[in-house]
This record gives structure tokens, sequence and C-alpha cells, in this order.
């Protein structure tokens, strides 16, 4: 008996051993189902996935709640707004898109309104009515100036005017044809100014050109190189290249300009609503903003009580009052079909 005896200690020894592993993987088993989120906020949107991407993973960090957003072209998502029965019914919780998208949706009925402290606060040029959507931040169209050229020239335009104004200034803008964001640039340059002196302007301006770009960061560029002495670009682009050290700085069109705005809006048939609802008042908060610039995203927040809003030079820009639903699109075709007869290829 004695021979068997270190067996059976050996054996107990075993089984200890793996009982207690067994146990140590259950436990963590457990750990792990608690720290993953058990809640999930689900996002039609049309930003690219390289802004939504850090937004979601840092929500979720914060508040363990998980973001799944949905990825759609603006057409795609305007589709799906735009069906004719209920739309987007009860597939997602938040809309995050551009003025255009949320406006419809609004008018579909899509939308219900989500009363927060921080929505409270945003200006009413950045609310839809009833306040059904609220914008979330902005990036305005500035003027992005070669800085040795800034440095040495005696004359600093300063609107639009100033920049078509008589003078050898080398410019370069993405072409119209090219980009949503340059194409409502030009609709709302003709709605702010009107069509005959919109034209004006653009037909002055075109002699200057040195090229129209294929992409919105590609003016900056060139004036950070030197290819160009002003660039009309975004300013979240020009601050991004600033960041890398180009030589760039930004003047502010005094007569108004431009601006992207990217609103969320709650759907109204939202599977969560409450954490959907929560999402959207983080959305307008300094954490979101944080993370953005941390991720190189410059974007006006629309929040003017956070320390982000106060971090810009241009926070108080004159911006146009641009309806991008009010130009129909036959008039939009024949305004860029106009621009690019009379203009564009003189």
């Amino acid at each position: 008996m004695r021979r068997y005896m270190p067996l059976f200690f050996i054996t107990a020894v075993i089984l200890a051993i793996l009982v207690s592993i067994n146990l140590y993987w259950m436990h963590r088993s457990v750990d792990d189902a608690a720290d993953k989120p058990q809640v999930r906020v689900t996002v039609y949107t049309t930003l690219p996935a390289e802004v939504v991407s850090p937004i979601a993973a840092e929500y979720e960090r914060l508040n363990k709640v998980r973001v799944g957003f949905v990825i759609l072209s603006p057409q795609a998502l305007l589709a799906k707004v735009e069906k004719n029965d209920d739309p987007l019914n009860g597939q997602a919780d938040v809309l995050l898109s551009g003025k255009a998208i949320l406006q419809t949706a609004a008018a579909r009925r899509a939308l219900i309104a989500s009363p927060s402290e921080q929505e409270d606060v945003v200006g009413k040029n950045f609310k839809g009515k009833d306040c059904l959507w609220v914008g979330v931040w902005y990036d305005p169209i500035i003027f992005c100036f070669n800085r040795d050229y800034l440095n040495n020239v005696d004359y600093i335009p300063r609107t639009w005017a100033d920049l078509a104004a008589p003078g050898a200034i080398r410019l370069s803008i993405t072409d119209f044809m090219a980009s949503q964001t340059a194409a409502n640039l030009f609709y709302a340059l003709v709605e702010h100014f009107g069509e005959n002196r919109a034209f004006e302007i653009i037909e002055k301006l075109h002699p200057k050109v040195v090229q129209y770009a294929k992409y919105l960061s590609t003016p900056v560029r060139m004036a950070g190189m030197g290819e160009d002495d002003i660039s009309i670009a975004l300013q979240s682009e020009t601050i991004r290249y600033a960041n890398a050290g180009y030589p760039v700085s930004i003047v502010y069109p005094e007569d108004g300009t431009y601006a992207v705005l990217t609103g969320a809006a709650l759907l109204k048939n939202a599977p969560n609503k409450a954490e959907g609802s929560r999402f959207l008042q983080w959305l307008l908060g300094e954490d979101a903003q944080l993370c953005l610039q941390k991720n190189g995203f410059f974007f006006v927040p629309t929040n003017h009580t956070i320390l982000a809003y106060k971090m810009y030079a241009g926070k108080n820009i004159k911006l146009f009052h641009y309806e991008p639903l009010q130009l129909s699109p036959d008039e939009r075709t024949r305004l860029l079909n106009k621009w690019i007869t009379t203009v564009r290829l003189k």
C-alpha cells in the first residue's frame, strides 16, 4: 500500500491544480463578460471610418456602451430616409450626417427631439426646426495662405471680393465637380451673393487658379509647398497640415463663408432611445472634441461653453446662411453646367 501513496498524492495534487485552473477561468469569463459592454447604440452616418472609429472606441472606453456605426454614402442614406414606408423604422438609434439629410429626415417625421443642457446652449443657426436635430461641429472654408507670401505681401485679401480683385495671386481650389463640399461652397456663394455677383467673383478668380484639385486636401498641400500663394480650403485640413510643419496660415473671409455642418438626431423609432440620447449629448461635449483632435480632426464645436471651442481663433467667423434643400437638383445641375461652360472651360 505504501508504494501507491506517492501516486495517490501526485494524482490529488494534479486534480487540485486542474480544479483551481478551471475555477480561475470561470471567474475570468464572468469578469470579462462584466467588462464587455452589454448595451449597444447604432448610428447611421455618412462620415468616413477614420473619423467615427476613434469616436466609437472612446465612447465605449468611457461609458461601457458599444457604438455600432453603419457607414453609408449620402445617396444611400438619403434613399433610406426617403422611403415611402416608415423611414429607418427601428433600424438605428442616432443619425449623424450633414444638414441636407437631417432636414430631409425631419421632414419625413423620422426624428424626435432630444433636449439637454448641451443642446440648449447651441445657437439656433445650428439647429433644425423644433430642435429635431442639432449641429455638433462645423468645418469652415477659409483662405489658406503660404506663410512666406503672407509675410511679404503689402496687401492681404480678406474678402471674396478682395480675392477676385486685380492682382498677381496664384490660387488653388477643389474642383466644384470633384467634391460635394466644393460644390456646396459654389451653391452657397450663389445663394449668398446672388447668381450674377457670385459668377462675377468666380470668373475673376478663374485666371488666377493654378489648379482645380480633385481632393480637398490638395490645395492646402500646394500652399504649404509654395506651389500657390492662397488656397481656398477647409480649416480642418489647414490646421492638420500646419501641425505637420507646413508653413500655412489662416485668414477668415470677413464677408462670410460656407461651412460643412455635421449634426446628429435621435430617431423616432430608435430601439434604444435613452442610450441614443446620451450618446448625442456626449457628441456635444468636451470628450468628443478631445477624441477628434487627438486623432487629427479639427472641427469647430457648436457648443460654445466647452474649452475646445475657445481654442479656435475663428470661432466667431461669419458664416453664410446656406440652405442645401433650397436649390432643386435641376437648379444645381444648371448652375454647375453654367460654371463649366462660362468659366471652367474658358
